[in-house]
């Protein structure tokens, strides 16, 4: 029982890890954190929200935002560059909106998770050494 167990989490570990090695995986994950600190440091009451407006909404918008420009390139690769500079724009919009960018560590987050996410490329394959020496 214990070794069908080992195996099992052996091979759901060596998925997760080809999974993340193609996708920008760490780049998304930051730029998560960013948002739902972002979004943490706006909740409010739902009456207070809707009674101030467009100033109390903005943080909802901003964090949730910043969420799934880090979820969508994770889903979607090919997405990366548009959505890794949204999410920075959004981070950068949430130091006016949102309580200093949830108190700038929400916005640092989401800068350098949206700056990971745009840079993330597939890796690429090497060019075989030519047999015989120099070219």
């Amino acid at each position: 029982m214990l070794t069908r167990t080992r195996s099992a989490v052996g091979a759901g570990w060596r998925w997760f890890t080809a999974f993340r090695r193609t996708r920008p995986f760490w780049g998304g994950l930051w730029l998560v954190l960013g948002g739902w600190t972002v979004l943490k440091f706006s909740l409010g009451a739902i009456q207070l929200v809707t009674a101030v407006g467009f100033n109390a909404v903005a943080g909802y918008l901003v964090g949730g935002g910043m969420m799934l420009c880090g979820l969508i390139p994770i889903a979607a690769p090919r997405q990366r560059v548009t959505f890794g500079l949204i999410g920075t724009v959004l981070a950068v919009v949430s130091l006016v909106v949102s309580n200093l960018g949830g108190f700038l560590l929400g916005m640092l987050l989401g800068v350098l998770g949206g700056a990971m996410t745009a840079g993330w490329g597939p890796r690429r394959t090497r060019a075989r050494a030519v047999a015989g020496g120099v070219e």
